[in-house]
């Protein structure tokens, strides 16, 4: 896919290469991610989200950006921290019910020290993720001991190299080495692909770049954002907790945010050919017109707070549900 043919060349990311692809590997890798995204979604812990708040993204992409690293390690940063400490927050939580059961003295220290241990070692934790994506992806950039401990240091921390090799592993251990993980852009990247393949000619590098700034806009806004979609979806400004509870599989599923990203980055550049993506969009994932129209409405309503797409084709957003 696209962002498989980037090249790096004198220090210098020129991004994905577009229409290179043979049809039958786009094809392979677009079956494969929906794959991936449908099997994650069927496995979606309840706590999915909580380490993706917009102190903890920006963070991540000020410091991928400090250290020089492309824009697929940034997402794939915050997705691995994301994940690893998911299965943290499980395992200590585990651990602490079983001492519970044990000493029920005990059960308000256990909690203590859970609370404890995620909050002292999260900013390691943190830096040996943006550490291993910046391995993983093969990039020219290297993000070594000595450039981690000097940022750690400059914030006052005092590690070691022997405990930061030591957080490396037990990101790696926890997550059982499965840390190469796709990102939303991924997705968006190969649905580019597929759209130029389909005939849908459009100017892939300028769309790619305001995709990419919808996607960090996306993940730096991101409860606002989909607030903003369930509360719509719902027709409701106070949602159950049931509902709630149902959107999180929206909230999480990659292929929608890729689309309602394309989807956007459209209606802003080529706003006559909108409405022929969008039929693209939903004949190439499944997804509804209606779903991507709504999370286009709802991206542009807080870019820019006022025309959304599903005012330009005469339509409401009430008329385009994504629908629970």
């Amino acid at each position: 896919m696209a962002s498989q043919g980037r090249v790096a060349l004198q220090g210098c990311d020129p991004g994905p290469v577009f229409g290179e692809i043979a049809p039958e590997i786009i094809e392979d890798s677009l079956i494969h991610l929906a794959t991936e995204n449908e099997q994650y979604l069927s496995d979606l812990s309840d706590q999915a989200g909580c380490f993706k708040e917009a102190r903890i993204v920006e963070f991540i992409f000020l410091l991928s950006e400090k250290w020089h690293l492309d824009q697929p390690a940034r997402y794939q940063a915050v997705e691995l921290l994301e994940r690893f400490m998911i299965k943290q927050v499980e395992q200590l939580s585990k651990s602490s019910r079983e001492n519970a059961k044990s000493r029920e003295q005990g059960q308000g220290s256990s909690r203590s020290s859970l609370k404890d241990e995620i909050y002292n070692t999260f900013v390691l934790r943190l830096v040996s993720c943006v550490q291993l994506v910046s391995k993983l992806s093969l990039h020219y950039n290297i993000v070594n001991s000595d450039i981690a401990l000097r940022f750690l240091q400059s914030l006052k921390y005092s590690y070691t190299k022997q405990e930061l090799l030591e957080s490396e592993l037990a990101v790696l251990n926890t997550l059982h080495f499965e840390v190469n993980v796709s990102t939303p852009l991924a997705y968006v990247e190969l649905l580019l692909e597929v759209l130029g393949h389909n005939g849908c000619l459009l100017p892939a590098e300028p769309l790619h770049q305001v995709c990419v700034q919808l996607l960090d806009f996306t993940y730096l806004t991101r409860d606002a954002v989909y607030d903003t979609l369930l509360r719509m979806a719902v027709e409701n400004s106070t949602p159950s907790k049931l509902q709630v509870a149902k959107f999180l599989t929206v909230k999480e599923d990659f292929m929608l945010l890729a689309v309602g990203v394309i989807s956007t980055s459209v209606f802003i550049l080529e706003p006559g050919r909108w409405n022929q993506v969008v039929e693209h969009l939903n004949c190439i994932t499944g997804i509804t017109s209606r779903s991507i129209v709504e999370f286009s409405y709802v991206v542009l309503k807080h870019v820019i707070g006022s025309t959304a797409p599903g005012q330009h084709d005469g339509g409401t957003a009430s008329e385009n549900r994504v629908m629970l």
